[in-house]
């Protein structure tokens, strides 16, 4: 499996923050699996069952709890590890949560990437950082276009203004100290990722898998909010493969990046819980008629860039990947004896089979 990306992480030092969520544990999950020497930086896992706990990846990666507000922690652990290149995920991730607590998200989500960049600037051995914000960046226009990466940033809501001043952030360190110092700094900007082994709060799946489970209905709040959902390995592998290819040229891949799905599979709320129901072979669904806090109905992302000059496409359809999500869930909850972390890398496996049929670059 680690002939993937060029060949670009075996060996390497790859400091991953947030590496204790779902994302971050996924993206560690392959990373290792590539040769990587990974050095996880997170606070504890966000959730019981979780992910982290579930692979036991504790014991496969360099494992330090931290959060990323605290520069002085941050900073030794560049100093003492000297990563070749960094993967940011840490921050606060939930719109809901952000109505409760806007002060934290704003600390986590800008003053987070602040420590990040300032420790990564400070270090001589960093070659590249990506950092991760959301499709949720953009000043939200409900029109029926894509929006591109040229597009300006906004957010109603504290998460999405987060995500917006963080994007902010990236270009100005960009601009006034990363080309100087010859470090490759992007930002990558995905949908509404599914698969296996999420269980946060107040998300789709992880709420549908959480009521069916239990054999609840699953309550929504709004079945026609559109999203570009997109399976988990199609945003990691667009980070991957941009990653290799930043080690590679310093100037060139240095930018803003969408990773999102085909648009014929960009789905209402609705219209993804019944493809997970008949996935599953389950499930109700109810709607939640009390009063609601604001959420964007229309959101797209155009991913002609990144088709254009990293030749990346998306695997999988939106069918293929609530089967590849519900079929992780259902193994976990319905036999316990499977190792999830090898089933995991099969998953892993069987889409960068499905990428070579497509001869998509980086699964050379």
């Amino acid at each position: 499996m680690n002939d993937q990306f060029n060949n670009a992480y075996k060996g390497k030092k790859i400091l991953v923050t947030g590496a204790t969520g779902f994302k971050g544990s996924w993206l560690s999950i392959w990373l290792h699996k590539l040769g990587a020497i990974v050095i996880g930086y997170s606070l504890e896992p966000p959730t019981n069952p979780s992910m982290f706990e579930i692979c036991k990846m504790e014991n496969k990666i360099i494992n330090i709890i931290g959060d990323v507000r605290d520069y002085s922690n941050l900073w030794k652990v560049f100093n003492e590890y000297k990563p070749d290149m960094v993967f940011h995920l840490a921050a606060q991730p939930l719109v809901k949560l952000s109505y409760k607590s806007p002060r934290e998200t704003y600390e986590t989500n800008v003053m987070g990437t602040v420590n990040l960049l300032e420790a990564a600037r400070n270090t001589d051995s960093v070659k590249a950082v990506i950092i991760i914000t959301t499709d949720k960046c953009y000043e939200n226009k409900e029109w029926v276009y894509g929006y591109r990466e040229s597009d300006p940033m906004g957010g109603y809501d504290a998460y999405s203004s987060s995500k917006g001043c963080a994007e902010l952030v990236v270009s100005s360190y960009r601009n006034s100290f990363y080309k100087k110092k010859g470090i490759t700094l992007s930002s990558v900007r995905a949908g509404n990722v599914i698969g296996g082994g999420d269980w946060a709060e107040d998300r789709l799946i992880p709420d549908f898998i959480k009521a069916v489970s239990r054999d609840k209905p699953i309550v929504i709040r709004n079945p026609i909010a559109t999203r570009p959902w997109q399976y988990i390995l199609e945003p990691l592998s667009g980070y991957l493969w941009l990653g290799a290819l930043m080690i590679k040229d310093n100037e060139k891949y240095s930018s803003s990046w969408n990773f999102g799905p085909r648009d014929t599979d960009i789905l209402n709320v609705e219209e993804i819980l019944n493809l997970s129901i008949n996935s599953w072979g389950k499930g109700t669904i109810e709607v939640d008629k009390s009063e609601q806090f604001h959420e964007a109905n229309l959101l797209k992302l155009d991913i002609s860039k990144a088709k254009c000059y990293l030749k990346w496409n998306p695997v999988y359809d939106v069918n293929k990947a609530v089967e590849k999500t519900i079929s992780w869930y259902k193994t976990y909850y319905e036999n316990r004896s499977v190792n999830m972390y090898e089933y995991t890398l099969t998953q892993i496996e069987e889409y960068k089979k499905e990428a070579k049929i497509q001869s998509l670059k980086w699964s050379e």
